[in-house]
């Protein structure tokens, strides 16, 4: 039977956590270590010393980790996801985010914030090439519009800022960005610049 595991220090007890999963329960990272089994949702904290070698220890028994920072940035949510874990989040996200979390990476997607994701999806972009190694036939599938939508968001702007660069609103970017993962049969802002590179876009992993 799945369980739900927050690992962390005794003064660490966040409420909310037993609200998003009544079953939940807090443990110490050598409990984690004695009880955790496949499939197990584990949530662990970054302050605890070490904390990558246990997420690491941990994924590698087939438990699905969630890495929860105080102060998330973008080098530990780096190093999270380089140790095994599938989320990285705010060790006081509201209920509703939690749960939400759970529901993406139990679906073998992986969870960070929009902002992060942005930062990640631009480097990816740049990396394989940038705006040279666009693939002009697949643009050709997109209105002048959504073609815009497609290269702010590839290089790496958030929704936010996509708005603000083309001066419409954040809903109206949804708006495109939604035709265009319909139209490229795509689901996420990852499988977009594969899809742009001319990448194998079944490399992404579905998530937000």
């Amino acid at each position: 039977m799945m369980v739900h595991l927050f690992v962390c220090q005794g003064r660490d007890e966040i409420p909310r956590w037993r609200e998003a999963f009544p079953q939940a329960r807090l443990v110490s990272p050598q409990q984690a270590r004695a009880w955790t089994s496949r499939g197990d949702r584990v949530w662990v904290m970054s302050n605890l010393e070490n904390w990558p070698a246990l997420v690491s220890g941990l994924s590698g028994r087939g438990a699905i980790l969630t890495v929860l920072s105080y102060a998330p940035n973008s080098l530990e949510a780096f190093q999270a996801l380089n140790a095994g874990a599938r989320g990285y989040a705010h060790a006081l996200s509201p209920v509703a985010l939690l749960r939400q979390v759970e529901v993406v990476i139990t679906n073998q997607g992986i969870w960070v914030w929009p902002e992060l994701l942005a930062r990640v999806v631009g480097g990816t972009f740049k990396a394989l090439g940038g705006e040279s190694r666009l693939q002009e036939e697949t643009l050709a599938l997109l209105t002048g519009r959504e073609r815009a939508v497609a290269l702010a968001v590839a290089e790496g702007h958030s929704n936010k800022e996509v708005a603000r660069r083309l001066d419409i609103t954040e809903r109206t970017v949804k708006a495109h960005l939604g035709a265009v993962f319909r139209k490229l049969g795509i689901r996420d802002r990852m499988q977009l610049i594969l899809r742009l590179s001319h990448q194998d876009a079944s490399l992404s992993e579905p998530g937000r």
